[in-house]
């Protein structure tokens, strides 16, 4: 790996992962075009970054940096399957694989990248662990919302989720997992391979994919790490102001409009039956005709005139 390649690759997330949260309100396809084939070549050059991460342990006479880049070839293989799938699920009309099988490779997928960056500790005492650990949190987003779109999907077909509208919260989280892992791998490029490394730690490189990033004390590492958390905060931060903004000016543009004219305010149904079980006796008063009271009195006179 080196600034170049991280940094290609942190872009090429954060504009999948713009485009996904983007077409999450998408009424023709679960999975867009776009993002499969964007999918697809970024796997592609995974792959062969690791081959030449590979070839170049080989020169180096490391033994263990050809182990590492084997599980990112499996991850990056999980992922081209899973967008070779899409693709053809989308441009063909005889044979179509179920979206839930689709879904459950890009799951696969996932879990196996959590576990990479979880389970990779070259070296306990490398800065590097702490940048591992907070990419976990954006992976665990797109773990989850694939778990929730999974569950959503599982007994559905594919014309049926096709006709559904409306957001899709399960996509929308994706992508914004997505924009954060690309916006962290960019940073770790230039936290590990630039200037903006901490101080008084410096870059042990064995090969091209098995490297460390060494302090000279103890409070040099702790040091490293807290700024770790810190720019990750900001990153985190930047994530939500952008999308606040994002939506505020586009939110019109993809929230589906709702049958307004049709509203009635709360109460209103109790407040006209109330107004409809209202009545006087003294109505005709009002119009000129006799009141009820005079038609007592005249009553009382013709009977007492009756009883002389």
């Amino acid at each position: 790996m080196s600034l170049f390649s991280m940094a290609f690759a942190g872009g090429g997330l954060i504009l999948l992962g713009s485009w996904e949260s983007l077409t999450s309100t998408s009424k023709t396809q679960r999975f867009s075009t776009i993002s499969l084939i964007s999918t697809s070549f970024l796997s592609l050059l995974f792959i062969f970054d690791s081959l030449l991460s590979i070839f170049d342990s080989f020169s180096s006479h490391d033994k263990m940096g050809p182990t590492l880049q084997l599980q990112v070839l499996a991850i990056s293989s999980l992922f081209l399957l899973f967008s070779i799938l899409g693709i053809f699920n989308n441009f063909s009309k005889t044979l179509i694989f179920p979206y839930p099988l689709i879904n459950l490779i890009l799951l696969f997928a996932f879990i196996e990248e959590f576990l990479l960056f979880h389970l990779q500790f070259k070296d306990v005492d490398g800065v590097e662990n702490r940048y591992y650990d907070l990419m976990m949190v954006p992976i665990l987003v797109c773990v989850i919302s694939t778990i929730v779109e999974l569950k959503d999907s599982s007994f559905e077909s594919i014309e049926s989720i096709r006709a559904k509208g409306g957001v899709n919260f399960a996509k929308l989280g994706r992508g914004l997992g997505l924009i954060l892992q690309g916006t962290w791998f960019v940073q770790m490029g230039f936290s590990f391979f630039s200037d903006l490394i901490a101080n008084n730690c410096h870059l042990h490189r064995k090969s091209r994919g098995n490297f460390t990033i060494n302090c000279q004390s103890h409070m040099d590492l702790h040091r490293g790490g807290a700024i770790a958390v810190l720019l990750f905060n900001c990153h985190l931060a930047l994530l939500v102001a952008v999308v606040c903004g994002v939506y505020s000016v586009v939110g019109k543009r993809f929230v589906v409009e709702g049958d307004y004219q049709s509203y009635r305010p709360i109460g209103g149904e109790m407040e006209r039956v109330e107004n409809e079980g209202k009545f006087t006796l003294d109505s005709d008063s009002d119009e000129g005709g006799v009141n009820e009271s005079d038609q007592v009195d005249g009553n009382v006179g013709s009977r007492r005139g009756n009883g002389s």
